[in-house]
């Protein structure tokens, strides 16, 4: 079995991930460990799955669509190719909720705060 490459490892923080992937069907969790994983492997991550979000500096979202069901996951760089995930939630409007945006800063600076 021949290994990929891996650009990026993705780890979670604390347990605010794990919270919303466990909620999750069989197959939403298997397109979030596959868009993951290509989140990893890709050289250049297409925008349709990985995109930063405006206003905010160094928070990214992964995308998932699963269905008609559309998924964000929060998250940021530490040191250069080390991914953390942060909070996920089901997107259900076009805009990204404010609360949300927000939650996943407050969970970026606790990380950043406990890892000087």
């Amino acid at each position: 079995m021949e290994s990929k490459r891996k650009y990026r490892t993705a780890i979670f923080y604390s347990d605010y991930f794990e919270k919303f992937f466990i909620e999750q069907s069989e197959k939403v969790k298997s397109k979030i460990i596959w868009t993951i994983g290509l989140i990893e492997e890709l050289e250049r991550i297409p925008e349709t799955y990985f995109k930063h979000i405006e206003s905010t500096e160094g928070l990214y979202e992964i995308r998932i669509k699963h269905g008609s069901d559309i998924f964000r996951i929060f998250c940021f760089f530490d040191h250069g190719n080390l991914i953390i995930l942060a909070n996920g939630f089901h997107k259900k409007t076009q805009q990204t909720p404010k609360k949300e945006i927000e939650k996943a800063l407050k969970i970026m600076e606790e990380y950043r705060n406990e890892n000087e």
